[in-house]
């Protein structure tokens, strides 16, 4: 599905918040949060060279907006204080609304 450009403008607005907001996090916390937004930002990247290909379950999930969404509310109503979860989750998600942004992803999401 292709999508359209106020749509792709829209993701695109996102995701530059959220990159913006994990590098936030990162000069605020320090290398473990750094670290943990940039190894998320490339999960999907590295479930694909693990040779996850499309259709699969795991190819599907790691390309979802609503798991790393529920990692970051999860976290910020939750009872756990651990900086790295939450960056992890913002650079899941940006890398999530990065790939809607320049059309890839699920045609179904």
């Amino acid at each position: 599905m292709r999508r359209r450009a106020p749509e792709r403008v829209a993701w695109g607005a996102l995701a530059l918040f959220l990159a913006a907001f994990a590098v936030f996090e990162s000069q605020k916390y320090g290398l473990p949060t750094t670290a943990a937004a940039l190894a998320f930002f490339v999960f999907p990247d590295v479930t694909r060279l693990a040779g996850v290909r499309p259709p699969g379950v795991l190819h599907q999930a790691v390309n979802r907006v609503w798991i790393p969404l529920a990692v970051l509310v999860g976290y910020t109503f939750g009872p756990i204080v651990w900086p790295p979860l939450f960056t992890a989750g913002l650079g899941w998600l940006a890398r999530v609304a990065l790939d809607r942004t320049l059309g890839r992803g699920l045609a179904s999401s």
